[in-house]
């Protein structure tokens, strides 16, 4: 059996605000060990349980952010960027499963440094359904038929991936109080949450289907303000919706939409305040 793992950051055990997520900042070591460590829980437990080979990327930010002399050594790790898709890079029908661990909720939504991508995207559609990068990456495993065992992250996003994945196993870290503050575990308690609940769907995993992509799906991306939209909206194939600040892109399938949302987020970004 082959694992894959999406690891993210702000979901993370402890890490409450920013200054544990930008590596600018004086917080930014500690996550960094706290987020390798909480990985590594999620691989031994996954060798222990008939899984033969564990695929881990890198999925927050500039995606280089695990020591990768402190992993598994069974494990193989994807680090940096760019990546053509990005938080799911390397994912190919040929896995069992995926989990994916330190994420958080969708923008507009309540939680710990909730966002889609970047600040300054609203809301993502697939077709009329409102995702994040939980449900943007779930359905990218879908269209490969790849199930999405488990979510581990805050709370919020615990509930996200419930919503969207019927028995999906969820291992709750830290309990939402606002976007920049939370009730969490101890890095000690957490990991051995995230043994249990990893255990949990590897022995669940023949009762979660693959979250399955619409054919010929529309990207909608529902930015802050119409400056992002008209810089997104440079990307061929992309209309501004009347009266919004709503660009769509109608793919030819997820993996298409995917990537459009890498250049039209990564565009958007462009716009200043004055």
């Amino acid at each position: 059996m082959k694992l894959y793992l999406s690891v993210d950051m702000e979901g993370i055990t402890g890490i409450p605000d920013y200054t544990f997520v930008d590596s600018s900042k004086h917080n930014y070591e500690r996550s960094r060990r706290i987020m390798t460590e909480e990985t590594n829980h999620v691989i031994r437990t996954a060798y222990s349980n008939e899984v033969k080979e564990v695929l881990v990327n890198d999925s927050h930010s500039k995606m280089n952010n695990l020591l990768i002399d402190e992993i598994h050594p069974d494990a193989e790790l994807i680090t940096g960027s760019v990546k053509p898709y990005s938080m799911m890079q390397g994912l190919d029908s040929s896995f069992s499963g995926a989990i994916f661990v330190g994420y958080h909720a969708r923008g507009a939504q309540k939680g710990v440094l909730s966002h889609s991508m970047t600040f300054g995207v609203r809301n993502f559609y697939i077709n009329d359904v409102a995702v994040g990068e939980l449900g943007f990456n779930a359905y990218v495993a879908g269209y490969y038929g790849v199930p999405v065992l488990m979510v581990a992250g805050d709370d919020c996003a615990a509930r996200e991936a419930e919503e969207l994945i019927t028995n999906v196993v969820t291992a709750p870290v830290k309990e939402t109080i606002s976007r920049s503050s939370v009730k969490s575990l101890t890095p000690k308690k957490a990991g051995e949450l995230l043994q249990q609940k990893t255990a949990d769907a590897l022995h669940n995993r023949s009762n979660v289907n693959p979250l399955v992509p619409p054919d010929h799906p529309t990207l909608r991306i529902e930015f802050m303000n119409y400056g992002q939209a008209e810089w997104a909206n440079l990307m061929p194939g992309t209309e501004i919706e009347p009266n919004s600040t709503i660009v769509s892109f109608r793919a030819k399938d997820i993996l298409e939409a995917y990537q459009a949302m890498i250049v039209m987020t990564d565009l958007a970004v462009r716009t200043t305040s004055s």
